[in-house]
């Protein structure tokens, strides 16, 4: 038997899931509905800041899997002027969807639609976890599987931008692993942003630990904002420290600290990108996924070190000095051979069998 669910917007409803001739929801006693006469919701999946999303099925498409967005900001403490942001917010993760329509790699826009005085909206549903969820299982990831998660997200994000559109919100739960072909798909863009030349003011906006300083405190959304956010999610996956509770601790001066964090050996070559991904200052910081790309591309060996440093101190030189020494050593191991067989009284004699000898008294 099929099932549906509530979508009372407000949070004071846990939107039950009942089977699917219940009337009522058994919580609230709103009246259970088919949006559109089309998208069932079948259970609640998740909520927060200003919307909940719901499982539901397309019944006009034999019942495929959807996924429905619902506005639902927190009623109780959010002023006129905020429901007037998350309507924009909302209308415009709608418009970047639609957008966006024509990449695999990121959800499609199904409907757009106003119905009992509520905002939603459905979009493909990708059946796969997030990388939040594979850490948590599968544990952190290796040099080769970073990169591979890099070379993906860059694709993807190469594409956004390209298209003006600013994501503001990349972070392991935003990124699922679908399964049926291991692809990555970027979800969630109600917090994206239209971009306006090279970096455009708006909302202060993002999650904590991820947005990058101009972003959750002036409000400026940029491309190389974007690769922040990227790089604070390869330094989570890496790690398995949570980014949160270090700006928790301080701030974003723990950025240039990142390596501190590592236990396991990686490239010189990713400890760079990770490097100019994580610096705090925007100006100095990769404002190009191609360029992050191309980089990525070069060729790398992994090394047991975290600092450059000590890989130069430790490798580089020890071999140089030791050559040197080889050297010298066989420049007079040459030199006593040459005056010892100069010398008359060491010259070679033949022995009446043939053997040759230096001198058997000695």
């Amino acid at each position: 038997m099929n099932q549906i669910c509530c979508l009372n917007p407000t949070y004071e409803c846990d939107n039950p899931q009942v089977p699917e001739s219940t009337s009522y929801c058994p919580t609230c006693g709103t009246p259970l509905v088919i949006l559109k006469n089309r998208y069932q919701p079948v259970k609640r999946l998740g909520g927060g800041g200003f919307a909940k999303t719901y499982l539901a099925l397309d019944t006009h498409k034999l019942n495929e899997l959807c996924v429905i967005k619902q506005l639902a900001p927190s009623l109780g403490n959010q002023t006129t002027q905020a429901l007037i942001k998350a309507t924009e917010l909302f209308l415009q993760e709608a418009q970047q969807l639609q957008k966006l329509a024509e990449h695999t790699q990121i959800p499609s826009l199904f409907a757009y639609f106003e119905e009992n005085r509520q905002l939603y909206l459905v979009e493909q549903f990708v059946d796969g976890k997030n990388l939040l969820e594979e850490l948590q299982t599968e544990g952190v990831f290796n040099e080769a599987k970073i990169r591979q998660f890099l070379q993906d997200l860059l694709l993807i994000l190469q594409e956004v931008h390209k298209q003006g559109i600013i994501h503001r919100d990349i972070k392991p739960e935003n990124v699922m692993r679908r399964h049926k072909d291991g692809k990555l798909v970027l979800i969630d863009f109600g917090a994206s942003k239209e971009l306006q030349g090279g970096a455009t003011s708006g909302t202060r906006i993002g999650t904590d630990g991820y947005a990058p300083w101009e972003q959750r405190v002036d409000g400026v959304a940029s491309t190389a904002g974007d690769l922040y956010s990227l790089g604070v999610t390869c330094f989570y996956l890496l790690t398995g420290k949570n980014p949160y509770e270090l700006w928790l601790k301080d701030g974003y001066n723990w950025v240039a600290n990142w390596r501190n964090y590592l236990n396991q050996p990686l490239s010189q070559k990713l400890q760079q990108i990770l490097d100019k991904l994580l610096v705090a200052n925007s100006e100095n910081r990769y404002s190009l996924a191609e360029k992050v790309l191309e980089e990525l591309r070069q060729p790398y060996s992994i090394i047991p070190s975290n600092s450059p440093k000590t890989i130069i101190s430790h490798t580089k030189k020890p071999r140089t000095f030791g050559y040197i020494l080889a050297l010298i050593s066989v420049v007079l191991l040459g030199i006593g051979y040459l005056l010892i067989t100069k010398t008359p009284q060491f010259q070679p004699k033949t022995e009446p069998n043939g053997i040759q000898e230096t001198d058997r008294g000695l």
